[in-house]
């Protein structure tokens, strides 16, 4: 059967499908030690709890009123009329009247003796009377207007025998031979017996088993025929009797009992991964969700119930279940990735979407995922176990990571926008680890992000190597002579643009990343090249000149990036820093810009500021040297907690 994780019946369970039959059975053994207490005397001992003040009646009405709604307006007057109009509490009173007329007064067995006729004649009423009390209790679930009115004479009826048997344990005398009657156990084995056998012969439902196994059909059957039959106690049977006996409750123990043995049974026989998912769903979701609806939870304590299965049972279940749902997920990504893969090798390109390169292989195993673990957390009732299938999904994620090397490394006609792509499954798969963590055990979690860490730096690299590659004539210029008297800048954004126009095809979230990369890796390049030392800086004239070009060049880096995209403005307050040192004359001034950069970037080292000040010829080595003392302390006092680098990038000889 497909199992539906929206659903919380299975598929036909409603109130009004047709019955049918199954052929599963309890045993005999099932109620030892388990008969239902339903009947509390006051003291304590086994029968009817009434209270205090009814004088041996029932709470809700007195006997005399039960008995006037149900009586005829010609009142019968002999045993057999009473039986004959179930009004077995008045037949029950009138035999107790006789057996006080016989027993009562005689004491002497002789005098018995003379009764005899009449004794005998007791005996038999008394057997009749239980045979016709036995005969209404077991028709408690196919009763009419009629049949109502009997049982609820007949809980009347138990309650007088029970008194009548407590009666006679204080007596001393020899007791009728029908006492003690023990009524009140043949209504507990007799309700019990009628459980079973209902539990063991359910109904059959011809509607909704299509695609059931012969397992399934019997746990829907005994399941089906337990909804029923608590919504039969619930609006029929409670009404024959007295609230205080909680008979609803007393009912759905035997009922709960009952279908925990033939779950035990069918348990027993070793279930296939469809019979095992169908059962533990009955465990966890529909018979739960079944005692919570309002009708049966407002008379049903469901937490004194528990589980259908003990934990013993549950747990090879469970185990079966969730290895079955693990390698559902390993053959579907597989798949998932094996046809990704045959595509490249055919020379196919993902298809576009408003442009961008899209492949479906993130979005597909998401939804795998999502769905298996969710549908898994119903079944098994606990999200911790249901979480354990992604277990495997680390070293499914490394095949991923494989498929993309071998993509770049042998770098066909369509591995660019197989790459463009994948970028964007990558941050498909990013999203749902960092917001969905409850999906994945956390050691699971924490490697797939590093391994989709791994493969996002390989795309970035895929795109931006070769772009670096085609920008280093102009690269070699920067913080040269000729960067100060000829366009050099000028001819490097007109490269840039050449080259960010072959990032048509990334959709606009991964094009952002890739251009903030970017923007991060010119601006590294640049810094290099200026702290490199080709250019000197003799004056204040040329240092001015100096600082215009920078502030310019990193206005025009920022003007370009930021239509790509890019939202690194921090990028751009470095080079203006920078500038800011390369302009001012007075040392203090030099040293607070320089304390300022080191304590946004901890990783700014003595070597960066003296290659800085060292373009700075007129500036002193003791001015430098008080310079990097400052940074020095600076840094001293700096957490290097910071997660913001830069300068560790930018390497020096």
């Amino acid at each position: 059967m497909r199992i539906r994780s929206g659903s919380t019946e299975p598929e036909g369970f409603t109130r009004n499908s047709v019955p049918g039959q199954s052929a599963l059975s309890m045993g005999t053994g099932w109620f030892n030690g388990r008969l239902m207490k339903m009947f509390r005397s006051p003291r304590g001992q086994e029968g009817l709890t009434l209270p205090s003040n009814t004088d041996g009646r029932l709470s809700t009405s007195s006997e005399e009123e039960v008995e006037q709604m149900m009586v005829s307006p010609t009142v019968p007057h002999t045993f057999e009329q009473m039986l004959e109009e179930q009004l077995f509490s008045k037949a029950s009173q009138q035999l107790i009247e006789r057996e006080e007329l016989l027993f009562g007064q005689n004491t002497e067995e002789q005098k018995l003796k003379d009764h005899e006729a009449e004794v005998k004649s007791l005996a038999a009423d008394y057997s009749t009377l239980r045979d016709r009390i036995l005969q209404i209790l077991l028709q408690s679930f196919s009763l009419d207007i009629e049949s109502v009115k009997g049982l609820t004479s007949a809980v009347i009826t138990i309650h007088q025998e029970h008194q009548q048997d407590q009666l006679w344990k204080q007596r001393s005398r020899t007791s009728p031979c029908w006492r003690p009657c023990r009524w009140t156990e043949l209504h507990n084995k007799t309700v019990l017996s009628l459980v079973k056998a209902r539990m063991d012969n359910p109904q059959k439902s011809s509607e909704g088993q299509r695609g059931m196994s012969s397992i399934m059909e019997d746990i829907f059957c005994m399941g089906k025929q337990l909804k029923d039959d608590l919504h039969f106690v619930v609006n029929v049977v409670k009404t024959c009797y007295p609230p205080e006996h909680n008979i609803c409750q007393s009912y759905a123990e035997l009922f709960h009992q009952a279908f925990s043995f033939g779950l035990k049974n069918i348990a027993d026989f070793g279930l296939g991964d469809k019979d095992c998912a169908y059962l533990l769903r009955w465990v966890n979701e529909y018979y739960p969700d079944l005692l919570q609806k309002p009708e049966l939870s407002s008379e049903i304590n469901a937490d004194v119930l528990g589980k259908l299965l003990p934990q013993e049972l549950l747990k090879p279940l469970e185990e079966q279940f969730l290895n079955s749902q693990q390698n559902e997920l390993v053959r579907y990504i597989d798949r998932v990735l094996g046809e990704a893969k045959q595509n490249w090798s055919n020379g196919e390109e993902p298809v576009r979407e408003e442009g961008c390169y899209v492949s479906h292989v993130a979005y597909d195993i998401i939804q795998c995922i999502n769905g298996l673990v969710k549908s898994a957390c119903t079944v098994v009732g606990d999200i911790n176990k249901a979480r354990s299938i992604t277990c495997s999904l680390d070293s499914l994620m490394k095949r991923y990571k494989s498929f993309q090397e071998e993509v770049v490394r042998l770098n066909r006609a369509n591995s660019r926008a197989i790459i463009m792509a994948n970028l964007g499954c990558i941050q498909q798969f990013r999203e749902v680890l960092e917001k969905n963590p409850h999906l994945f055990k956390e050691n699971i979690r924490t490697e797939c992000l590093q391994v989709l860490t791994a493969m996002k730096k390989s795309a970035h690299s895929y795109f931006l190597t070769p772009m670096h590659e085609a920008l280093k004539p102009q690269y070699r210029k920067l913080g040269t002579n000729e960067w100060l008297s000829k366009p050099v800048f000028k001819n490097l954004l007109l490269s840039l643009q050449r080259q960010t126009e072959d990032l048509q095809g990334l959709n606009q979230s991964c094009l952002q990343e890739l251009v903030s990369q970017f923007e991060e890796e010119v601006t590294v390049e640049y810094v290099r090249r200026l702290l490199k030392g080709d250019v000197k800086l003799k004056d204040r004239n040329q240092q001015n000149q100096a600082y215009h070009e920078v502030k310019e060049n990193a206005e025009g880096l920022r003007t370009f990036f930021l239509g790509m995209g890019s939202d690194q403005l921090w990028l751009q307050e470095i080079l203006l820093t920078l500038a800011e040192v390369l302009r001012l004359q007075d040392l203090p001034a030099v040293q607070v810009q320089v304390a300022s950069l080191g304590t946004l970037y901890p990783d700014l080292s003595e070597k960066h500021i003296s290659a800085l000040l060292k373009l700075k010829t007129n500036f002193t080595r003791s001015d430098r040297k008080t310079v990097k003392e400052t940074l020095t302390d600076t840094l001293r006092e700096t957490s290097r907690n910071q997660t913001r680098t830069f300068f560790s990038n930018v390497l020096i000889k």
